[in-house]
Parts: structure tokens; sequence; C-alpha cells
């Protein structure tokens, strides 16, 4: 369904979601104070807005109220962010997320109303850190402190050939397997009977620890 998002702050995180949501079909409000900002996304956002956020009046001139969802993604200034985030937040936007500088920063936007907070920084390096010290490990993302979702190589020789069912991976290692990718191809929700082959990848959800075991499995 065609959405109508509103994004504050054009950096490099906030411009994008904007072209990533523009592409996808959906109407995008893009705002900034700073006028290059806004000039380079002026054929690219739906409409792209020179303003200040900290405005409460300007931001109700917008109709940022009417908007399905906004994207505070300030960059460096955690008090202008703060301050919008609230602002909007009074003004009963649905779904507010709010991009957070450091952990003091998330607690913050989520004590005063953000629906999802987004660490960046934090995320990119958690996902770079597996990466580095796990030859095995092609992407990942924390889902939460316990929970994360993996894409893992296949290396152990002992998984080629056998099919989900034969390996049982609910039972034995307390995870979900929810893609497989081969080559170009990536099968989501494999059937029980799918085969796992050599080079191929597992999107894999579960438990920190479950998952950490299983990195271990392949040598």
């Amino acid at each position: 369904m065609k959405k109508n998002f509103a994004i504050i702050g054009l950096g490099r995180f906030g411009g994008s979601i904007c072209r990533t949501l523009v592409e996808s079909g959906h109407d995008v409000l893009a705002i900034d104070s700073n006028e290059d900002r806004v000039n380079e996304y002026m054929n690219i956002a739906t409409h792209a807005v020179l303003a200040n956020a900290q405005d409460e009046n300007v931001l109700r001139s917008l109709g940022i109220r009417n908007f399905d969802h906004v994207i505070i993604a300030i960059g460096e200034d955690i008090q202008a962010s703060i301050l919008t985030t609230l602002m909007i937040k009074e003004m009963g936007n649905p779904y507010i997320t709010a991009k957070a500088q450091n952990e003091y920063h998330g607690k913050v936007l989520e004590k005063i109303g953000a629906d999802y907070v987004v660490h960046p920084e934090r995320d990119m390096g958690i996902r770079i850190g597996h990466h580095l010290v796990s030859r095995n490990v092609v992407d990942y993302l924390e889902l939460s402190d316990k929970y994360s979702l993996v894409e893992l190589k296949v290396t152990n020789p002992k998984f080629f050939n056998k099919t989900l069912f034969e390996l049982d991976f609910r039972q034995r290692f307390g995870l979900n397997v929810i893609g497989i990718r081969r080559g170009q191809e990536m099968i989501i929700s494999p059937a029980a009977d799918a085969v796992i082959k050599v080079d191929d990848t597992l999107m894999i959800v579960g438990g920190n620890k479950e998952i950490n075991w299983l990195e271990n499995q392949m040598p």
C-alpha cells in the first residue's frame, strides 16, 4: 500500500531512506534546514522543503500530523532531535522512527514516545565486527539483546546434500532457517525437503548463543 512519509534531516541516513522509499513507490516529504541538501533532493523526493523542524508552527503548516510515518534523521544535534520528536509526538502522529546518536539519546527518544529508535552506527559496527571475526558470516542483524538474524555460509561438509528436515535446525540448534541463498537465487521460507548444497548461505533467525554455537560448527 502506498504511504506518505516525512523525513526530517537529509544527511546520509535520511537521504538513503528517502531514495529507498521513493524507489518503492511511496510519497516522501523531505525536510532539512540546509539549502544545499534540499536542492539535492528536489528532484528525488515528492516534495523537498527548506525549513526549521524545531519550529512547531512550521511543522503544523507542513501538515506533519497527517503523514503515515515520520522519520527523524537529524544528525549530531541531539537537542534538535529530541525537541522535534517530542513536538511531533504531541501532534498525534501515528508512527515515529528516530535516529539515535548513542544509547542515552536512544533511551530519551523512547521515553518521549518514538515508536522505533534506530542506532545506525552501533548496528553497523556489530555487523562489521561479526563479519571480521567469522569468515562464514556474510551479514548480521541484531533484532534484540537476545535474538539476531544472520546470513551464514555453509562450510561444514556434514551439512551438504542434507534436507532441512534431516538437519532439524529447530530441534537440534534452536534456530529457524527463513531463507537459502544460492548464487543469485534466494529461496524464501524453504520447505522441509529443501536440500543444502555446497556454497549455500542460510538466513537464520534465533538466539545469539545458538547462532554463535552454529558458527563454531563451520570450519
